[in-house]
């Protein structure tokens, strides 16, 4: 019965793996359609050319062989003299002169076939090739936002999975111990308070997978019922068209040769009408309805015996959820009207778009029309190419634009569509959670005892201080980043926006001082943030050793993602085992912070810029501007791999970051537990967290 939670959990994981497969499988076939599409389009525009001048030739030929018929009978006529049957001779006159004029038509045809049909579809061609290049990439990248949503969604699903775990071992114990009641008093406290704490941990641990789950399956919906149509309308945009205007000319061109084919020419004329750009979208999508179908829609998978099915906003968190859930609806307001004035401009390109499709193969049948004219109209047409050279660059240029725009709607759009549904979830949770509660006070203890160290914390040496403090994770560190995930994960601009500097300077003096100044939650959250970065940015040594610098930019250049993680890793594990710790416990935090960028605005590589200086130093001759980039570079990758570059716990023992962070420290007994995840007692003083309710 002990193994059966993880038992459960690794069954659920595997389905939860097949489905994240399946759909990027799927996503990976919807490109090849794109490019299957692409090229049966590609090659009909193709077919399309040959077939017109190879008509050309026959039409040539024929009108030849016509002319030569009627040459041949008119000249017999001349030789003979009139006969009796004046009206057979006039029969023949007629007929010759019809045959003559039937050779003309087929001429023209031949002409028309030969250039000014086959030009613009050649035209048409390399913009159809162009678009739909253009729209691959803009669907990669909706996909790989579509992915990482995916691969968020698994991440808190794991952590809750997680700390429901630990939640129902400590509950299990705690019902050991309620049965031992004989001198157990004590140890029945300590693992209430474990209890309450762990489960105050999978609650917010499932808060972050059911918002996620709401947003994952949100951008399903947005990518399969609106951007996939929006990307096939932006890849077939002109194509349409195109040959509308080749086959219509086409048309005028056979029916004044030949109007003894009106049934056939009729029936050609009929499917020409019937071009619908919007019609063969819609036939796409239905002739590869596997590919194009909307996945199933993501469902909670709640641990086993967690009844709890929806967002809470609890007493001990209410205030967190209400502030996240202001600051969402800000920025939804912001992007709902950004999407708004990204989709007039949308339509504004289009429109344009067409137009100047349009008026280029116009121009293109004029010029052709008139090169077929005179000397006069020759030298007309000549002068006119310049202009059609200029309209050509133009209109590649609204193409661009066009796509860009696409582009622009469809990443705002989807990410509106992920905010709406976090959005909708919190306002349930917090109107709940208000109406339960009419009053919640949180009361951080300030009797913490000052600290005097021996060595200096800020401009000092980190290794010398930790092993005279005893401190595994400096102090600065740690409380900075306890602060920032209780109060400041959806903080806009977190770490970008500066601080005060006289808060950061008390802050900082505070902390040399042995003090804990941020015990208090009121404390301003820029500069706790700026606190952080200045302590690292004043280290007498670099957290990543001086030495090492040239390496890790070198190895930060590799291609493959395995073997650039590889390479790092081989650096880092040849630093001393309480440096490799901070970073590990450091880098954990800021991929944290990186998961929420949709409400922070902080990306891995945002992040970078901000703590890269302050985390790695070149030697003295380095041009600091040269080197930013790649430190910038290498900061993001080690970001975004922090899991396979630093040791895991495994092979490091040492504090590990939790992204569900409590008030509290633990006071647990030593062995009990998971106590890798908890700070040893006695290295730092406690910070109690008294709860009213009234």
């Amino acid at each position: 019965q002990r193994f059966h939670p993880k038992l459960t959990f690794i069954r659920s994981n595997k389905k939860d793996l097949k489905t994240a497969v399946e759909v990027r499988c799927q996503l990976v076939d919807q490109l090849k359609v794109l490019d299957l599409q692409l090229e049966q389009k590609s090659q009909q525009l193709q077919d399309l050319t040959d077939y017109l001048r190879r008509r050309s030739e026959m039409e040539g030929e024929y009108a030849r062989s016509l002319d030569k018929l009627a040459e041949r009978f008119t000249s017999k006529i001349k030789r003979k003299e009139p006969g009796s049957g004046q009206s057979v001779a006039q029969c023949w006159l007629v007929l010759l002169a019809q045959t003559r004029q039937e050779s003309k038509d087929h001429s023209g045809v031949s002409d028309s076939c030969s250039t000014t049909l086959t030009q613009p579809l050649t035209h048409c061609l390399e913009i159809t090739q162009r678009l739909a290049k253009r729209t691959k990439d803009v669907c990669s990248q909706l996909q790989d936002g579509l992915l990482k949503v995916t691969t968020e969604l698994q991440t808190a699903w794991r952590t809750y999975y997680q700390y429901h775990s630990e939640y129902e071992s400590a509950e299990g114990k705690l019902k050991e111990a309620e049965k031992q009641k004989q001198g157990a008093s004590k140890k029945i406290e300590k693992r209430q308070c474990k209890v309450q704490e762990i489960q105050l941990k999978c609650t917010k641990a499932r808060n972050d997978y059911l918002l996620n789950l709401s947003a994952a399956n949100a951008s399903m919906n947005k990518y399969y019922l609106q951007d996939l149509s929006s990307l096939m309308d932006c890849s077939d945009i002109g194509y349409h068209l195109s040959l509308s205007r080749v086959l219509r000319s086409y048309l005028s061109s056979r029916s004044r040769a030949q109007q003894n084919l009106s049934g056939g020419l009729q029936q050609l004329h009929t499917a020409v009408s019937g071009l619908d750009q919007i019609q063969d979208r819609d036939n796409l999508l239905q002739t590869h309805t596997n590919t194009f179908c909307l996945p199933l829609r993501f469902h909670y998978q709640p641990h086993e015996g967690d009844q709890v099915c929806e967002v809470s906003a609890e007493q001990e968190i209410r205030c967190e959820m209400e502030t996240r859930f202001q600051q969402l609806q800000s920025k939804l307001t912001g992007f709902t009207q950004e999407t708004e004035e990204a989709g007039k401009k949308l339509q504004a390109a289009r429109s344009a778009l067409l137009e100047g499709i349009n008026s280029q193969v116009h121009l293109q049948f004029l010029s052709q029309s008139q090169g077929q004219g005179g000397s006069s109209e020759s030298l007309a047409s000549s002068s006119s190419r310049p202009s059609l050279a200029r309209r050509r660059a133009n209109l590649q240029e609204t193409e661009a634009l066009y796509c860009a725009n696409v582009k622009e709607y469809l990443c705002k759009s989807s990410l509106v569509s992920k905010l709406q549904a976090k959005h909708d979830l919190l306002k349930v949770a917090v109107e709940k959670g208000t109406a339960l509660t009419t009053s919640l006070l949180r009361v951080r203890s300030k009797s913490q005892p000052s600290v005097q160290y021996s060595h200096k914390l800020f401009t000092g040496d980190m290794l010398s201080f930790i092993q005279a403090s005893g401190q595994e994770i400096p102090e600065v560190v740690e409380s900075c980043i306890r602060f920032i995930n209780l109060n400041g994960l959806h903080h806009e601009g977190i770490f970008r926006v500066p601080g005060s500097q006289g808060k950061v300077n008390s802050l900082r003096d505070a902390f040399e001082r042995g003090e804990d100044p941020v015990a208090d939650s009121r404390c301003d959250l820029d500069s706790v943030a700026g606190v952080l970065k200045l302590y690292f940015r004043t280290l007498e040594n670099p957290l990543f050793p001086q030495d090492s610098t040239a390496q890790l930019l070198e190895y930060a250049q590799i291609d493959n993602e395995t073997e650039r993680a590889a390479q790092l890793k081989s650096v880092i594990s040849s630093y001393p085992p309480p440096v490799t710790t901070v970073m590990r416990y450091l880098f954990a935090f800021l991929h944290h912070v990186s998961q929420y960028s949709d409400e922070n605005m902080m990306q891995p590589y945002n992040l970078a810029v901000c703590f890269g200086p302050s985390l790695l130093r070149g030697a003295q001759d380095d041009d600091v501007v040269t080197l930013q980039p790649q430190i910038n570079s290498l900061v993001k990758s080690i970001i975004l791999q922090h899991e396979s570059i630093f040791p895991s716990l495994a092979e490091l023992q040492g504090p590990v970051y939790e992204k569900c962070m409590t008030l509290q420290q633990d006071d647990c007994e030593e062995g009990e537990g998971d106590s890798e995840h908890h700070s040893k007692e006695g290295k730092r003083g406690p910070a109690a967290l008294v709860i009213f309710v009234f």
